[in-house]
């Protein structure tokens, strides 16, 4: 009798625990694919204006239209060199270390950053502000997440299904515990989406005060155009076309996702998703 009450009751359990756990993979699945909600940033950043007024005049100059010759200016103008200023020579990476050319190298300098997510934690002010500064970028060539990171909105809707099924009886407070999330997660499980969230983790760990949240979005920025040249190209040659300032908020940030649909794109992604 007392077998039959314990595999009872074990049912019981599991069959609370399986309720939980779809309702949570539902809630998370609707959030991934929700690629319609974009996030607002500040426009103006210090520094962040990148200089192709005078590349894409010279590329034009001679030429009808110039079209072929202004391209290449973007092109060339989207792409970061050189080294980082103070965390470059930290960690040892330059933005040249990513390009097509050298794809061994390119994965190395995407395992270093990617490390840092793995390795580093954050609490109380620094959360915070790591969770407005992902919440801003995505990985969207590589994977239909709307950002890197879990944000707020989306661990509210992830919540409030479970408060849901706690309401109908389904699952006690306690016993959903367990399941409640906090913004900050992984929301994209690419190689790249790991660096970008390294890279703000740590420059908000060590250089907080040194870098604005816009600053080190800015970053993220960068290091996504290297990971993704043509794309990041393709939507600089509209954003030129629109007026829109090219800086890397503009460029790589969700604040104008989608602008390039349409638009054709060369070269392939660096480094592995």
């Amino acid at each position: 009798m007392e077998h039959a009450h314990a595999r009872e009751n074990k049912q019981i359990t599991t069959g609370i625990e399986k309720v939980i756990l779809a309702l949570f993979v539902i809630s998370l699945v609707l959030i991934v694919f929700n690629q319609f909600q974009l996030f607002s940033v500040k426009n103006a950043i210090s520094g962040g204006v990148i200089g192709i007024g005078d590349a894409g005049a010279a590329g034009n100059a001679g030429n009808d239209g110039g079209i072929s010759s202004g391209v290449l200016a973007v092109q060339a103008a989207v792409i970061p060199k050189g080294v980082p200023e103070i965390y470059g020579s930290e960690l040892n990476i330059k933005y040249d270390d990513v390009n097509a050319n050298d794809p061994g190298k390119a994965d190395e300098t995407i395992k270093i950053l990617a490390n840092l997510d793995r390795t580093l934690t954050l609490e109380g002010k620094n959360k915070e502000r790591y969770v407005t500064i992902a919440s801003q970028i995505s990985c969207e060539y590589c994977c239909g997440a709307k950002s890197i990171i879990f944000t707020k909105d989306d661990i509210d809707a992830v919540n409030k299904n479970i408060d849901d099924a706690i309401a109908a009886g389904k699952v006690t407070s306690e016993e959903a515990k367990k399941y409640r999330q906090e913004a900050g997660g992984a929301a994209c499980g690419c190689a790249h989406s790991y660096a970008m969230r390294g890279l703000a983790k740590y420059l908000l760990l060590k250089h907080g005060n040194e870098y604005s949240d816009d600053q080190i979005l800015e970053e993220l920025g960068k290091w996504k155009t290297l990971f993704f040249p043509g794309n990041i190209q393709a939507k600089a040659e509209i954003l030129k076309q629109k007026g829109i300032e090219l800086n890397y908020i503009n460029l790589a940030s969700n604040k104008y996702r989608g602008i390039e649909q349409g638009q054709s794109s060369s070269g392939a992604m660096v480094g592995g998703c």
